[in-house]
């Protein structure tokens, strides 16, 4: 077994175990020391992957695992001051798989030009509103699983906390979200040529990726104009999150697992 593989499965085993604690002792000593080591541990596999052969190489392994390592350190960062243990239990368990994929799926790909300045603000301003409308994507998901329980009569278990206070937080989140996602979609049709080298094309991926801005753009307006909330706003958080999911993951997925390209 190869050193950087037995850090890998080191690194997926620590996110279980964290996962695992949380949903049993939300506030034990152990895991906030060890959830920032692992967060570091998971940065240092993600920078090896992407940036330690001097280029910026990407794939569908470690894309994904990008993105959630910047959900599990939002929720990290959160967490710090709101009780949000059950949603950090989920996040840390994706995390851990996301690990494992990343050592499963290892092909990358060189990005052209990938010293300039420019392309790397694009990248980070793309993956800075992935990590952040992911986090909007499971706030709309557990809210859902709440909302059903309260509709049950059920009592809201300790590490979930109110919905009031998940629905504030998912619309800030949703609005910094749609600010970077905006950066990222216009920089990238209006200055194609500049960041790609190429002229615009309108490839699925840029469709997908315009059509997640309007609909994250028109939950915006509706919750200001029309005071969305509740379902209606689950809906489109998870339809748009969704779409901007197949805008790039889901065409790096088909183009290097299904397709061999």
């Amino acid at each position: 077994m190869s050193p950087l593989l037995l850090v890998t499965l080191c690194v997926s085993a620590l996110y279980g175990w964290i996962a695992w604690r949380l949903q049993r002792t939300p506030s034990a000593p152990s895991v906030r020391v060890l959830t920032p080591l692992a967060l570091l541990a998971h940065g240092a596999l993600i920078f090896n992957s992407a940036l330690g052969q001097g280029d910026i190489r990407l794939g569908f392994g470690n894309s994904l695992s990008t993105i959630l390592w910047l959900t599990a350190l939002t929720y990290w960062l959160a967490s710090q001051g709101a009780p949000l243990a059950r949603l950090q239990s989920w996040v840390s368990g994706l995390a851990a798989l996301s690990v494992l994929l990343m050592a499963v799926f290892t092909e990358t790909h060189a990005i052209p030009d990938s010293q300039a300045l420019t392309l790397r603000a694009h990248l980070v301003v793309s993956f800075l509103a992935y990590g952040l409308l992911a986090v909007a994507a499971l706030h709309a998901v557990m809210m859902t699983m709440l909302e059903k329980q309260l509709h049950r009569g059920a009592f809201l278990q300790g590490g979930a906390p109110p919905l009031l206070t998940l629905e504030a937080m998912l619309f800030k989140t949703i609005g910094v979200g749609f600010a970077l996602l905006t950066l990222a979609v216009f920089s990238g049709v209006f200055f194609s040529e500049e960041l790609f080298g190429t002229p615009l094309q309108f490839t699925h991926k840029i469709v997908f990726a315009i059509l997640s801005w309007l609909v994250f753009g028109g939950l915006l307006l509706g919750r200001h104009f029309r005071g969305w909330r509740g379902r209606t706003a689950l809906v489109w958080t998870i339809t748009g999150f969704t779409l901007l999911l197949l805008a790039y993951l889901g065409t790096q997925f088909v183009l290097e697992v299904i397709l061999r390209r």
